[in-house]
């Protein structure tokens, strides 16, 4: 098989899969303390499906989702959880929330992105993460 064709099916599982749950993630960076970010979408959403089948894949191919909780909401299927989330605001929405000593940090990525800036947006919370237990 190449590379390609690797990567391709790699990319459709990715995009295929709901990704973990939220109450998984959360349980995840509950117990590890790991940053956790959450996409949240949904499924008549053009700008969610890129991030969601395209974006998303490529950020979690090079690795870097390996290193936060991550989770995927549908505020169709999960509307409670969603609206509380987004605060009522537009999808797609990459938040990321980081626990530090005063209490739970979260950043919030608004709309449709490229991977570089997904990327970046993530990089920079680990960043803040690492800085903060190192002050801490």
């Amino acid at each position: 098989m190449t590379g390609f064709a690797v990567a391709s099916v790699l990319q459709f599982c990715l995009a295929a899969s709901p990704g973990h749950s939220y109450t998984d993630a959360h349980r995840e960076t509950t117990e590890t303390g790991r940053p956790m970010v959450v996409m949240v979408g949904a499924e008549w959403c053009p700008a969610c499906k890129v991030m969601e089948g395209s974006v998303i894949p490529k950020v979690q191919q090079r690795g870097l989702l390996r290193r936060v909780a991550f989770a995927v909401v549908d505020v169709d299927r999960q509307r409670e959880l969603g609206r509380q989330l987004t605060r009522g605001g537009p999808i797609p929405q990459l938040l990321m929330f980081r626990r530090t000593a005063s209490g739970w940090r979260l950043s919030r990525l608004v709309g449709r992105h490229d991977v570089r800036a997904v990327e970046q947006f993530i990089d920079e919370g680990l960043k803040r993460d690492e800085q903060a237990r190192q002050e801490g």
